[in-house]
C-alpha cells in the first residue's frame, strides 16, 4: 500500500502529461486550420470575390446552387448591389462562378473552425482532460471565433450598398481579430508544451510580448493597406512617391481620416509599423544573447528577427512587382507564420502552465 500511495503523484503527472498532448495536438490542428482561413480570405479579398454571397445564412448557406436555376438565381442576387452594376456590368455566369467559389470556400472553412475547435473540446472537457483555469481560455478563444463570424457579415454588409467593396475599416477589424484568434490558440497550445529553459527575465518576456502586439498592429495596417488596395500606388522602394517622407500625407480633413482612408497615408504607416517591427526584433535578439546567452530563448530571438527580414523582403517584392496574387498571398501567409512563432516564443519565455499535479520528491 505505500509503494501505490509513494507512486501515485508520479502516475498523476504523467496523465497530466498525456492530456496536455492530446489538447495541444488538437490545438495545432486548429491553428493549421485558421492558417488556411486567413489564406483563402486574402484570396477572396484579392479576386474582388468577397460579395458573390449577397446573405448571411449560416447553416443553409453550406449548400451552394446545384442546378442551372439555382446559379440563376445567386447570380440574380449578385446584379443587384453596386459592385456589378459599377464594376462588373455584363459578367457571364461563369465569370460569376468563378468568384463565388472563393467566398463559398471561405465561407465553410470558417464553419470548419468552428466545429474542429467546437466538438473536440466538448469531448475534452467531458472527459476532464482540460485542466483548471484551462476552460474559460479555450471558451474565450470559441467565444472570438463566434464573434469573428459576425464580423465577418458587417463586413459583407458594408459593400452591398453604396459602395463597390467593403469598407476598409471592417476588413481590417476582421483580419486582426482572426489573427487575434490565430494567436490566443497558439499562446494556449505552446504553454501545455514542454519547455527546454526556465522562465526568462521579466525584460525578455515583455520585449516579445511587445513584437507580439507590433505584429498585430502591422497585421491590422495590413488590413487597411488590403482595404484600400493602398499597395497598388507608390510601387517604388526605399523611396516613396520620390522622397523618404512623401508629401501630402494629410490631406483629409479632420487629419485623423488620413490614417485610414488616405491610400498614401495608409501605406506609409505600414512601411514605418514595417521597419518598427524590424527594429525591435533586432534589439530583442541583441538583448537576449546578452542576457541569456546560449540560451533556447536567445535561439528563438535570432530565428524571429530573420523572420522579420524574410517577410520585409517578401512585402518589398510585393510591393515591387505591384501586388501579383502570389505574392500579396505569400506575404499575409507569412505574417501569420511570423505572428504564430512571435507568440509561441513570447510563452515560451514566461514557461510553461504549472501542472496540475506537481511531483514532490522527499530529501
Amino acid at each position: 500500500m505505500a509503494a501505490i500511495t509513494a507512486t501515485a503523484p508520479y502516475a498523476a503527472r504523467d496523465r497530466d502529461l498525456t492530456n496536455r498532448a492530446l489538447v495541444r495536438g488538437w490545438l495545432y490542428v486548429v491553428v493549421l486550420v485558421l492558417f488556411a482561413l486567413v489564406l483563402v480570405g486574402g484570396a477572396t479579398r484579392l479576386t474582388e470575390s468577397g460579395l458573390s454571397i449577397t446573405e448571411w445564412q449560416p447553416i443553409h448557406g453550406v449548400i451552394p446552387p446545384l442546378n442551372a436555376a439555382e446559379w440563376q438565381e445567386e447570380f440574380q442576387r449578385y446584379q443587384q448591389i453596386p459592385q456589378y452594376t459599377e464594376l462588373n456590368k455584363g459578367m457571364s455566369i461563369e465569370a460569376f462562378k468563378s468568384i463565388f467559389w472563393w467566398e463559398w470556400a471561405h465561407r465553410i472553412l470558417a464553419r470548419s473552425v468552428g466545429v474542429v475547435f467546437a466538438l473536440p473540446l466538448l469531448f475534452f472537457w467531458a472527459t476532464r482532460r482540460i485542466e483548471r483555469g484551462l476552460g474559460l481560455k479555450l471558451v474565450g478563444i470559441l467565444a472570438l471565433g463566434g464573434m469573428q463570424g459576425a464580423i465577418g457579415w458587417w463586413m459583407v454588409a458594408s459593400g452591398l450598398v453604396d459602395r463597390v467593396s467593403v469598407s476598409q475599416y471592417r476588413l481590417a477589424t476582421h483580419l486582426t481579430l482572426a489573427a487575434l484568434i490565430f494567436t490566443a490558440t497558439m499562446v494556449v497550445a505552446r504553454g501545455l508544451a514542454p519547455h527546454s529553459e526556465p522562465a526568462a527575465d521579466r525584460s525578455t518576456q515583455r520585449l516579445a510580448g511587445f513584437i507580439v502586439l507590433l505584429a498585430l498592429i502591422q497585421i491590422y495596417l495590413g488590413g487597411l493597406v488590403a482595404g484600400l488596395d493602398a499597395g497598388m500606388s507608390y510601387n517604388t522602394w526605399p523611396l516613396m512617391d520620390g522622397k523618404l517622407i512623401p508629401s501630402d500625407l494629410l490631406l483629409l480633413e479632420p487629419a485623423w481620416r488620413n490614417f485610414f482612408e488616405n491610400p498614401k497615408t495608409v501605406q506609409f504607416v505600414h512601411r514605418i509599423g514595417a521597419y518598427t517591427v524590424f527594429l525591435v526584433a533586432l534589439w530583442q535578439m541583441i538583448a537576449t544573447w546578452r542576457r541569456l546567452p546560449g540560451t533556447t530563448h536567445a535561439r528563438r530571438a535570432t530565428l524571429l528577427f530573420l523572420l522579420v527580414v524574410v517577410q520585409a523582403s517578401i512585402g518589398i517584392g510585393a510591393l515591387l512587382m505591384q501586388v501579383p496574387l502570389h505574392l500579396a498571398l505569400t506575404h499575409q501567409g507569412f505574417a501569420l507564420v511570423l505572428l504564430g512563432f512571435a507568440a509561441a516564443h513570447w510563452r515560451g519565455t514566461k514557461g510553461a502552465y504549472p501542472l496540475p499535479t506537481e511531483v514532490k520528491v522527499a530529501s
